[in-house]
Protein backbone atom coordinates (compact mmCIF):
# COMPACT_ATOMS: atom_id res chain seq x y z
CA UNK A 1 0.00 0.00 0.00
CA UNK A 2 1.41 3.37 -1.01
CA UNK A 3 0.47 6.24 1.33
CA UNK A 4 1.20 9.74 0.07
CA UNK A 5 0.36 13.34 0.91
CA UNK A 6 0.87 16.48 -1.15
CA UNK A 7 0.72 19.80 0.70
CA UNK A 8 0.37 23.33 -0.65
CA UNK A 9 0.54 25.59 2.40
CA UNK A 10 1.45 29.03 3.71
CA UNK A 11 4.94 27.69 4.52
CA UNK A 12 6.04 27.65 0.89
CA UNK A 13 3.25 29.04 -1.28
CA UNK A 14 2.44 32.73 -1.85
CA UNK A 15 -1.10 33.87 -1.24
CA UNK A 16 -1.63 34.63 -4.95
CA UNK A 17 -1.24 30.94 -5.73
CA UNK A 18 -2.91 29.60 -2.59
CA UNK A 19 -6.16 31.33 -3.40
CA UNK A 20 -6.32 29.30 -6.62
CA UNK A 21 -6.48 26.21 -4.42
CA UNK A 22 -9.33 27.26 -2.13
CA UNK A 23 -12.36 25.27 -3.30
CA UNK A 24 -15.72 25.62 -1.62
CA UNK A 25 -17.53 22.57 -0.24
CA UNK A 26 -19.46 21.74 -3.46
CA UNK A 27 -16.23 21.97 -5.47
CA UNK A 28 -14.45 19.65 -3.04
CA UNK A 29 -17.25 17.13 -3.31
CA UNK A 30 -17.09 17.34 -7.11
CA UNK A 31 -13.32 16.82 -7.00
CA UNK A 32 -13.76 13.64 -4.96
CA UNK A 33 -16.41 12.36 -7.34
CA UNK A 34 -14.01 12.97 -10.21
CA UNK A 35 -11.38 10.95 -8.35
CA UNK A 36 -13.67 7.92 -8.29
CA UNK A 37 -13.39 7.86 -12.09
CA UNK A 38 -9.74 8.96 -12.16
CA UNK A 39 -8.48 6.13 -9.97
CA UNK A 40 -9.93 3.45 -12.23
CA UNK A 41 -7.88 4.77 -15.15
CA UNK A 42 -4.73 6.17 -13.55
CA UNK A 43 -4.36 4.28 -10.26
CA UNK A 44 -6.12 1.27 -8.75
CA UNK A 45 -9.89 0.84 -8.26
CA UNK A 46 -9.27 0.59 -4.50
CA UNK A 47 -7.32 3.86 -4.26
CA UNK A 48 -8.49 6.24 -1.51
CA UNK A 49 -8.40 10.06 -1.37
CA UNK A 50 -9.23 12.78 1.14
CA UNK A 51 -8.73 16.53 0.61
CA UNK A 52 -8.09 18.99 3.43
CA UNK A 53 -8.73 22.59 2.41
CA UNK A 54 -8.39 25.62 4.68
CA UNK A 55 -7.41 29.23 4.15
CA UNK A 56 -3.79 28.28 4.83
CA UNK A 57 -3.42 24.94 3.06
CA UNK A 58 -4.62 22.44 0.52
CA UNK A 59 -3.53 18.88 1.25
CA UNK A 60 -4.35 15.67 -0.58
CA UNK A 61 -4.00 12.32 1.19
CA UNK A 62 -3.94 9.25 -1.02
CA UNK A 63 -3.62 5.53 -0.34
CA UNK A 64 -3.21 3.23 -3.32
CA UNK A 65 -2.61 -0.53 -3.38
CA UNK A 66 -0.20 -2.08 -5.80
CA UNK A 67 1.43 1.08 -7.16
CA UNK A 68 4.97 2.47 -6.99
CA UNK A 69 5.28 5.67 -4.97
CA UNK A 70 6.68 7.78 -7.79
CA UNK A 71 3.90 6.65 -10.12
CA UNK A 72 1.30 7.55 -7.49
CA UNK A 73 2.95 10.94 -6.98
CA UNK A 74 2.90 11.70 -10.72
CA UNK A 75 -0.74 10.66 -11.00
CA UNK A 76 -1.78 12.68 -7.93
CA UNK A 77 0.02 15.75 -9.25
CA UNK A 78 -1.74 15.38 -12.62
CA UNK A 79 -5.07 14.97 -10.84
CA UNK A 80 -4.44 18.14 -8.79
CA UNK A 81 -3.51 20.08 -11.91
CA UNK A 82 -6.66 18.86 -13.66
CA UNK A 83 -9.03 19.62 -10.78
CA UNK A 84 -7.65 23.12 -10.21
CA UNK A 85 -6.96 23.88 -13.87
CA UNK A 86 -3.36 24.82 -13.09
CA UNK A 87 -0.30 23.42 -14.92
CA UNK A 88 1.57 20.81 -12.89
CA UNK A 89 4.78 22.76 -13.47
CA UNK A 90 3.23 25.75 -11.71
CA UNK A 91 2.28 23.64 -8.69
CA UNK A 92 5.35 21.43 -8.38
CA UNK A 93 7.88 23.95 -6.96
CA UNK A 94 5.62 24.74 -4.00
CA UNK A 95 4.66 21.22 -3.00
CA UNK A 96 5.72 19.43 0.12
CA UNK A 97 5.54 15.66 -0.21
CA UNK A 98 5.10 13.17 2.64
CA UNK A 99 5.26 9.41 2.26
CA UNK A 100 4.21 6.40 4.34
CA UNK A 101 4.17 7.03 8.06
CA UNK A 102 5.60 10.48 7.30
CA UNK A 103 2.18 11.36 5.85
CA UNK A 104 0.45 10.06 8.98
CA UNK A 105 2.77 12.05 11.22
CA UNK A 106 2.18 15.19 9.17
CA UNK A 107 -1.61 14.96 9.43
CA UNK A 108 -1.33 14.31 13.18
CA UNK A 109 0.81 17.46 13.52
CA UNK A 110 -1.67 19.44 11.41
CA UNK A 111 -4.65 18.29 13.48
CA UNK A 112 -2.74 19.13 16.67
CA UNK A 113 -2.11 22.71 15.56
CA UNK A 114 1.65 22.25 15.30
CA UNK A 115 1.73 23.15 11.60
CA UNK A 116 -0.67 26.10 11.73
CA UNK A 117 0.14 29.74 11.10
CA UNK A 118 -1.11 30.35 14.64
CA UNK A 119 0.52 27.67 16.77
CA UNK A 120 -1.97 25.46 18.59
CA UNK A 121 -5.13 26.93 17.06
CA UNK A 122 -8.04 24.57 17.48
CA UNK A 123 -10.09 25.28 14.34
CA UNK A 124 -7.97 22.95 12.22
CA UNK A 125 -9.11 19.94 14.25
CA UNK A 126 -12.69 20.37 13.08
CA UNK A 127 -11.56 20.95 9.51
CA UNK A 128 -9.57 17.71 9.47
CA UNK A 129 -12.69 15.94 10.68
CA UNK A 130 -14.81 17.55 7.98
CA UNK A 131 -12.30 16.47 5.32
CA UNK A 132 -12.55 12.86 6.45
CA UNK A 133 -16.32 12.96 6.66
CA UNK A 134 -16.66 14.45 3.17
CA UNK A 135 -14.39 11.78 1.68
CA UNK A 136 -16.46 9.14 3.44
CA UNK A 137 -19.72 10.54 2.05
CA UNK A 138 -18.28 10.70 -1.46
CA UNK A 139 -16.99 7.14 -1.32
CA UNK A 140 -13.25 7.85 -1.49
CA UNK A 141 -12.32 7.13 2.15
CA UNK A 142 -11.27 3.52 2.57
CA UNK A 143 -9.93 1.62 5.59
CA UNK A 144 -6.36 2.95 5.36
CA UNK A 145 -7.19 6.66 5.19
CA UNK A 146 -9.97 6.17 7.74
CA UNK A 147 -7.31 4.89 10.15
CA UNK A 148 -4.99 7.79 9.25
CA UNK A 149 -7.69 10.37 9.95
CA UNK A 150 -8.75 8.65 13.18
CA UNK A 151 -5.15 8.85 14.37
CA UNK A 152 -4.95 12.54 13.49
CA UNK A 153 -8.21 13.42 15.21
CA UNK A 154 -7.22 11.58 18.33
CA UNK A 155 -3.87 13.39 18.36
CA UNK A 156 -5.60 16.75 17.93
CA UNK A 157 -8.11 16.09 20.68
CA UNK A 158 -5.41 14.92 23.07
CA UNK A 159 -3.27 17.97 22.28
CA UNK A 160 -6.14 20.27 23.23
CA UNK A 161 -7.18 18.34 26.35
CA UNK A 162 -3.83 17.11 27.72
CA UNK A 163 -1.61 20.14 27.05
CA UNK A 164 -1.83 23.95 27.16
CA UNK A 165 -1.14 24.32 23.41
CA UNK A 166 -4.58 25.88 22.92
CA UNK A 167 -4.45 28.29 25.86
CA UNK A 168 -4.00 32.06 25.45
CA UNK A 169 -6.47 31.95 22.54
CA UNK A 170 -5.04 32.95 19.21
CA UNK A 171 -6.51 32.61 15.74
CA UNK A 172 -6.31 34.49 12.50
CA UNK A 173 -9.39 36.37 13.71
CA UNK A 174 -7.96 37.36 17.06
CA UNK A 175 -4.64 38.31 15.48
CA UNK A 176 -6.52 40.47 12.96
CA UNK A 177 -8.25 42.31 15.80
CA UNK A 178 -4.93 42.68 17.64
CA UNK A 179 -3.44 44.22 14.49
CA UNK A 180 -6.40 46.58 14.13
CA UNK A 181 -5.97 47.70 17.74
CA UNK A 182 -2.28 48.36 17.12
CA UNK A 183 -3.03 50.49 14.07
CA UNK A 184 -5.83 52.66 15.47
CA UNK A 185 -4.64 52.43 19.08
CA UNK A 186 -6.19 50.28 21.77
CA UNK A 187 -7.63 53.37 23.46
CA UNK A 188 -9.35 54.39 20.23
CA UNK A 189 -10.76 50.94 19.37
CA UNK A 190 -13.87 51.21 21.60
CA UNK A 191 -14.94 54.32 19.70
CA UNK A 192 -13.99 53.10 16.23
CA UNK A 193 -16.60 52.12 13.68
CA UNK A 194 -15.88 48.46 12.84
CA UNK A 195 -17.36 46.53 9.94
CA UNK A 196 -17.19 42.72 9.81
CA UNK A 197 -17.93 41.23 6.40
CA UNK A 198 -19.02 37.62 6.75
CA UNK A 199 -20.97 35.68 9.37
CA UNK A 200 -19.26 32.29 9.52
CA UNK A 201 -17.11 30.67 12.16
CA UNK A 202 -14.10 32.91 11.58
CA UNK A 203 -16.28 36.02 11.57
CA UNK A 204 -17.67 34.88 14.93
CA UNK A 205 -14.11 34.67 16.30
CA UNK A 206 -13.41 38.17 14.99
CA UNK A 207 -16.53 39.61 16.60
CA UNK A 208 -15.76 37.82 19.86
CA UNK A 209 -12.22 39.26 19.88
CA UNK A 210 -13.53 42.74 19.09
CA UNK A 211 -16.02 42.50 21.94
CA UNK A 212 -13.24 41.39 24.32
CA UNK A 213 -11.17 44.43 23.35
CA UNK A 214 -14.08 46.78 24.01
CA UNK A 215 -15.22 47.59 20.49
CA UNK A 216 -18.72 49.07 20.83
CA UNK A 217 -19.68 50.20 17.33
CA UNK A 218 -19.95 47.03 15.30
CA UNK A 219 -21.73 46.30 12.03
CA UNK A 220 -22.00 42.80 10.54
CA UNK A 221 -22.88 42.28 6.89
CA UNK A 222 -23.25 39.04 5.02
CA UNK A 223 -24.70 37.73 1.79
CA UNK A 224 -27.31 35.83 3.80
CA UNK A 225 -28.86 38.63 5.83
CA UNK A 226 -30.40 36.36 8.46
CA UNK A 227 -26.92 35.11 9.36
CA UNK A 228 -25.72 38.69 9.76
CA UNK A 229 -28.68 39.39 12.04
CA UNK A 230 -27.99 36.34 14.18
CA UNK A 231 -24.27 37.12 14.63
CA UNK A 232 -24.83 40.82 15.29
CA UNK A 233 -27.50 40.17 17.91
CA UNK A 234 -25.28 37.72 19.78
CA UNK A 235 -22.68 40.46 20.27
CA UNK A 236 -24.78 43.63 20.47
CA UNK A 237 -23.90 44.71 16.94
CA UNK A 238 -25.94 46.02 14.03
CA UNK A 239 -26.75 43.86 10.98
CA UNK A 240 -26.57 45.20 7.45
CA UNK A 241 -27.41 43.81 4.05
CA UNK A 242 -24.55 43.17 1.66
CA UNK A 243 -26.45 45.34 -0.81
CA UNK A 244 -25.61 48.26 1.50
CA UNK A 245 -21.88 47.43 1.58
CA UNK A 246 -20.89 50.74 0.01
CA UNK A 247 -22.76 52.69 2.68
CA UNK A 248 -21.47 50.74 5.70
CA UNK A 249 -17.94 50.68 4.30
CA UNK A 250 -18.08 54.46 3.99
CA UNK A 251 -18.90 54.72 7.69
CA UNK A 252 -16.19 52.30 8.84
CA UNK A 253 -12.77 52.99 10.33
CA UNK A 254 -11.87 49.29 10.25
CA UNK A 255 -13.23 46.53 8.03
CA UNK A 256 -12.34 42.88 8.65
CA UNK A 257 -13.46 40.46 5.96
CA UNK A 258 -13.94 36.72 6.19
CA UNK A 259 -16.43 35.35 3.68
CA UNK A 260 -16.50 32.21 1.60
CA UNK A 261 -16.92 34.12 -1.65
CA UNK A 262 -15.02 32.85 -4.67
CA UNK A 263 -14.21 36.38 -5.86
CA UNK A 264 -13.56 39.73 -4.14
CA UNK A 265 -16.47 41.21 -2.23
CA UNK A 266 -14.82 44.62 -1.87
CA UNK A 267 -13.51 46.05 -5.12
CA UNK A 268 -10.93 48.73 -5.74
CA UNK A 269 -13.56 51.00 -7.27
CA UNK A 270 -15.74 50.69 -4.15
CA UNK A 271 -12.81 51.60 -1.93
CA UNK A 272 -11.77 54.50 -4.17
CA UNK A 273 -15.32 55.87 -4.14
CA UNK A 274 -15.44 55.49 -0.36
CA UNK A 275 -12.21 57.39 0.16
CA UNK A 276 -13.20 60.17 -2.23
CA UNK A 277 -16.15 60.91 0.05
CA UNK A 278 -13.89 60.99 3.16
CA UNK A 279 -10.36 61.92 2.04
CA UNK A 280 -9.15 62.92 5.52
CA UNK A 281 -10.39 59.78 7.29
CA UNK A 282 -8.20 56.65 6.88
CA UNK A 283 -9.54 53.14 6.41
CA UNK A 284 -7.98 49.91 7.65
CA UNK A 285 -8.88 46.78 5.66
CA UNK A 286 -7.90 43.40 7.09
CA UNK A 287 -8.70 40.52 4.75
CA UNK A 288 -8.49 37.09 6.38
CA UNK A 289 -10.45 35.25 3.71
CA UNK A 290 -9.13 32.71 1.22
CA UNK A 291 -9.68 33.42 -1.63
CA UNK A 292 -9.23 37.07 -0.73
CA UNK A 293 -12.28 39.27 -0.21
CA UNK A 294 -10.57 42.55 -1.10
CA UNK A 295 -8.99 43.30 -4.44
CA UNK A 296 -5.23 43.76 -3.82
CA UNK A 297 -5.14 47.07 -5.71
CA UNK A 298 -7.49 48.55 -3.08
CA UNK A 299 -4.42 48.87 -0.86
CA UNK A 300 -2.98 51.43 -3.29
CA UNK A 301 -5.85 53.86 -2.75
CA UNK A 302 -4.61 56.87 -0.71
CA UNK A 303 -5.63 56.66 2.95
CA UNK A 304 -6.14 52.88 2.86
CA UNK A 305 -4.04 50.29 4.67
CA UNK A 306 -4.73 46.75 3.45
CA UNK A 307 -3.51 43.59 5.18
CA UNK A 308 -4.01 39.96 4.12
CA UNK A 309 -3.29 36.59 5.74
CA UNK A 310 0.38 36.64 4.88
CA UNK A 311 0.74 40.08 6.45
CA UNK A 312 -0.61 38.72 9.73
CA UNK A 313 2.34 36.36 10.11
CA UNK A 314 4.51 39.24 11.39
CA UNK A 315 1.99 39.88 14.18
CA UNK A 316 1.75 36.42 15.72
CA UNK A 317 4.27 36.68 18.56
CA UNK A 318 1.81 37.63 21.28
CA UNK A 319 0.31 34.66 23.15
CA UNK A 320 2.64 32.21 21.39
CA UNK A 321 5.53 31.86 23.87
CA UNK A 322 3.57 29.68 26.32
CA UNK A 323 2.30 27.58 23.47
CA UNK A 324 5.84 27.03 22.27
CA UNK A 325 6.67 25.40 25.59
CA UNK A 326 3.90 22.88 24.97
CA UNK A 327 5.28 21.71 21.62
CA UNK A 328 7.41 18.83 23.02
CA UNK A 329 4.36 17.49 24.86
CA UNK A 330 2.27 17.58 21.70
CA UNK A 331 5.05 16.01 19.65
CA UNK A 332 5.10 13.15 22.18
CA UNK A 333 1.34 12.67 21.65
CA UNK A 334 1.90 12.62 17.90
CA UNK A 335 4.57 9.93 18.36
CA UNK A 336 2.18 7.83 20.43
CA UNK A 337 -0.60 8.09 17.88
CA UNK A 338 1.83 7.24 15.10
CA UNK A 339 2.83 4.09 16.98
CA UNK A 340 -0.84 3.21 17.37
CA UNK A 341 -1.38 3.64 13.64
CA UNK A 342 1.60 1.44 12.86
CA UNK A 343 0.20 -1.24 15.16
CA UNK A 344 -3.12 -1.01 13.33
CA UNK A 345 -1.31 -1.25 10.01
CA UNK A 346 0.57 -4.37 11.08
CA UNK A 347 -2.64 -5.98 12.31
CA UNK A 348 -4.30 -5.07 9.02
CA UNK A 349 -1.64 -7.13 7.22
CA UNK A 350 -1.96 -10.16 9.51
CA UNK A 351 -5.76 -10.30 9.65
CA UNK A 352 -6.35 -11.08 5.95
CA UNK A 353 -3.72 -13.84 6.07
CA UNK A 354 -5.37 -15.51 9.06
CA UNK A 355 -8.79 -15.23 7.43
CA UNK A 356 -7.43 -16.68 4.18
CA UNK A 357 -5.71 -19.52 6.03
CA UNK A 358 -8.90 -20.45 7.85
CA UNK A 359 -10.96 -20.25 4.66
CA UNK A 360 -8.57 -22.60 2.92
CA UNK A 361 -8.49 -25.02 5.87
CA UNK A 362 -12.29 -25.06 6.08
CA UNK A 363 -12.58 -25.73 2.34
CA UNK A 364 -10.18 -28.67 2.67
CA UNK A 365 -12.07 -29.99 5.70
CA UNK A 366 -15.41 -29.83 3.92
CA UNK A 367 -14.03 -31.43 0.77
CA UNK A 368 -12.38 -34.34 2.58
CA UNK A 369 -15.34 -34.88 4.86
CA UNK A 370 -17.71 -35.07 1.89
CA UNK A 371 -15.39 -37.54 0.19
CA UNK A 372 -15.35 -39.75 3.30
CA UNK A 373 -19.11 -39.59 3.73
CA UNK A 374 -19.64 -40.78 0.16
CA UNK A 375 -18.00 -44.04 1.22
CA UNK A 376 -20.25 -44.26 4.30
CA UNK A 377 -23.76 -43.94 2.83
CA UNK A 378 -25.41 -45.80 5.72
CA UNK A 379 -23.98 -43.54 8.41
CA UNK A 380 -26.73 -42.24 10.68
CA UNK A 381 -27.25 -38.45 11.18
CA UNK A 382 -25.85 -38.52 14.72
CA UNK A 383 -22.60 -40.04 13.50
CA UNK A 384 -22.41 -37.59 10.64
CA UNK A 385 -22.78 -34.72 13.09
CA UNK A 386 -20.08 -36.26 15.26
CA UNK A 387 -17.68 -36.36 12.28
CA UNK A 388 -18.49 -32.74 11.49
CA UNK A 389 -17.63 -31.70 15.04
CA UNK A 390 -14.51 -33.86 15.23
CA UNK A 391 -13.01 -32.57 11.95
CA UNK A 392 -13.85 -29.00 12.85
CA UNK A 393 -12.22 -29.37 16.27
CA UNK A 394 -9.16 -30.99 14.69
CA UNK A 395 -8.81 -28.11 12.23
CA UNK A 396 -9.19 -25.49 14.98
CA UNK A 397 -6.61 -27.19 17.19
CA UNK A 398 -4.11 -27.38 14.35
CA UNK A 399 -4.62 -23.71 13.43
CA UNK A 400 -4.80 -22.33 16.97
CA UNK A 401 -1.07 -22.13 17.63
CA UNK A 402 0.04 -20.62 14.30
CA UNK A 403 -2.82 -18.10 14.18
CA UNK A 404 -2.23 -17.06 17.80
CA UNK A 405 1.45 -16.55 17.09
CA UNK A 406 0.65 -14.64 13.92
CA UNK A 407 -1.72 -12.34 15.81
CA UNK A 408 0.97 -11.77 18.44
CA UNK A 409 3.43 -10.93 15.65
CA UNK A 410 1.20 -8.02 14.67
CA UNK A 411 2.59 -6.17 17.70
CA UNK A 412 6.16 -6.49 16.43
CA UNK A 413 8.19 -5.16 13.55
CA UNK A 414 8.26 -8.47 11.63
CA UNK A 415 4.52 -8.79 11.01
CA UNK A 416 4.87 -8.39 7.26
CA UNK A 417 7.56 -11.08 6.99
CA UNK A 418 5.57 -13.56 9.08
CA UNK A 419 2.41 -12.87 7.09
CA UNK A 420 4.29 -13.31 3.82
CA UNK A 421 5.86 -16.57 5.03
CA UNK A 422 2.53 -18.04 6.09
CA UNK A 423 0.98 -16.99 2.81
CA UNK A 424 3.79 -18.72 0.92
CA UNK A 425 3.97 -21.90 3.04
CA UNK A 426 0.22 -22.52 2.92
CA UNK A 427 -0.22 -21.47 -0.69
CA UNK A 428 -2.59 -18.62 -0.01
CA UNK A 429 -1.57 -16.73 -3.13
CA UNK A 430 -4.92 -17.27 -4.84
CA UNK A 431 -6.58 -15.09 -2.22
CA UNK A 432 -3.71 -12.96 -0.95
CA UNK A 433 -0.48 -12.74 -2.91
CA UNK A 434 2.91 -12.18 -1.33
CA UNK A 435 3.38 -9.17 -3.60
CA UNK A 436 0.21 -7.61 -2.22
CA UNK A 437 1.43 -8.22 1.31
CA UNK A 438 4.73 -6.56 0.56
CA UNK A 439 2.99 -3.57 -0.93
CA UNK A 440 0.80 -3.31 2.18
CA UNK A 441 3.85 -3.02 4.40
CA UNK A 442 4.04 0.41 6.06
CA UNK A 443 6.76 2.58 4.58
CA UNK A 444 9.39 4.23 6.71
CA UNK A 445 8.81 7.87 7.68
CA UNK A 446 9.87 10.40 5.06
CA UNK A 447 11.07 13.79 6.18
CA UNK A 448 9.12 16.81 4.96
CA UNK A 449 10.86 17.94 1.81
CA UNK A 450 10.00 19.83 -1.35
CA UNK A 451 8.61 17.38 -3.87
CA UNK A 452 11.30 18.16 -6.42
CA UNK A 453 14.06 17.49 -3.89
CA UNK A 454 13.25 13.96 -2.77
CA UNK A 455 11.20 11.38 -4.60
CA UNK A 456 11.44 9.48 -2.06
CA UNK A 457 -15.77 8.39 18.23
CA UNK A 458 -12.68 6.99 20.47
CA UNK A 459 -10.32 5.78 17.88
CA UNK A 460 -7.87 7.81 15.84
CA UNK A 461 -10.72 9.81 13.92
CA UNK A 462 -11.32 12.92 11.71
CA UNK A 463 -11.63 16.96 13.38
CA UNK A 464 -9.72 23.89 13.81
CA UNK A 465 -7.12 26.21 10.80
CA UNK A 466 -8.78 29.30 9.96
CA UNK A 467 -11.66 29.50 7.50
Amino acid sequence: MTLLSLSISFHTTPIELREQFSPDAPSLAAALRLFREWRNVHLEPGAELAILSTCNRLELYLASPGSATDDVFASLLDYTATVFDTPAGRIHPYLNRYEGTGAVRHLCRVASGLDSMVLGEAQILGQVGEAGELASREGTLGPTLAAVFRSAIRAGKRAQSETAIGQNPASAGSVAVHLAAQIVGQAALPGAQVLVVGAGEMAELVVKALHARGARHLVVTNRTYTHAVALARRWNGQPASLDDLGQVLGAADIAITSTGASRPVITTSQVRQTMQSRPDRPLVLIDIAMPRDVEPAAGDVPGVRLFNLDDLRAHLEESISERQRQVPLVEAIVDQELEAFQAWSRAAQVGPVIASLRRKAEAIRQRELERALRHLPDLDPQAREYLQGMTRALMNKLLHEPTSRLRAAADGSHAAEYAESVSYLFGLGDNLSCVELRRAEPQQPAECAPAHAAPGRDEPRPAEESS
